[in-house]
């Protein structure tokens, strides 16, 4: 796991800022990055982005029959939460299906509870409810929409990988979301990303957004040669990265 200080530096960033410091170490090809495939809404933008280890559920608000021994299953699930280092993240999957929104998991009370059991917010392909409230409690969700009730939602299985917005999410792994979306931290690039992240975004800084800000009173020809320049330093500085970090 990442350091404390390296996960508030990651932080700082919002997640396409991650997303190209992994883009310039991975050794994947691009197209397999695991970021949510489908549209997600940050209903806390306010609160910037988001960073931590996932804690995996699923729901389904639909179904009477688990809701019978909710007692049982809220007091076993606390317990798995509370057994897992933080900050954490509660990805959780309606199984009820995108288009079939019946009720919310998330309210005041569950955030409450989660906050005070080191999760920081959440990733739902359902919806979300008492927002406001949930604002208050430092709480911070992407999910599909809001929704007034919460129909029969327990926590129906823990532990699991689950696929929200066609991102298939395991336990253990490092998000970090914002209104943008979120990305998955592959384990092998972890390491290098905090470095990763702030090189590539200074790159950005001197060179290609450099030119194309420094354009008042240029010609055309000479802006073109500028930002021609520019692209070529910005080549350059991904290669310097990957070479100083032996990859």
């Amino acid at each position: 796991m990442l350091t404390h200080a390296d996960l508030l530096k990651l932080k700082r960033w919002n997640t396409p800022t991650i997303y190209n410091g992994w883009e310039a170490i991975t050794t994947k090809d691009r197209l397999e990055a695991r970021v949510n495939r489908d549209a997600t809404r940050d209903f806390m933008p306010q609160m910037g982005s988001m960073i931590g280890y996932a804690v995996t559920l699923t729901f389904q608000p639909s179904k009477s029959e688990p809701y019978q021994d909710g007692a049982g299953r809220w007091s076993e699930y606390r317990k798995y939460i509370a057994s897992i280092p933080g900050p954490k993240i509660v990805v959780l999957q309606d199984l009820d299906g995108p288009d079939r929104i019946i009720g919310s998991f998330w309210g005041e009370v569950c955030s409450n509870m989660h906050k005070a059991l080191g999760c920081v917010g959440t990733i739902t392909d359902g919806a979300v409810r008492d927002l406001d409230e949930m604002t208050n409690a430092g709480f911070k969700a992407l999910a599909r929409r809001l929704c007034v009730g919460h129909a029969y939602s327990v926590p129906l299985q823990w532990n699991l990988p689950v696929e929200v917005f066609g991102c298939t999410v395991n336990p253990g792994d490092l998000i970090h979301a914002d209104k943008h979306g979120f990305i998955v931290i592959p384990e092998e690039d972890q390491k290098a990303i905090v470095q990763a992240a702030s090189y590539m975004d200074e790159a950005e800084c001197l060179t290609t957004i450099g030119a194309a800000r420094s354009s008042a009173g240029k010609s055309r020809e000479e802006i073109l040669k500028s930002l021609d320049e520019a692209q070529k330093a910005f080549s350059l500085r991904a290669q310097e990265l990957k070479k100083n970090l032996n990859l």
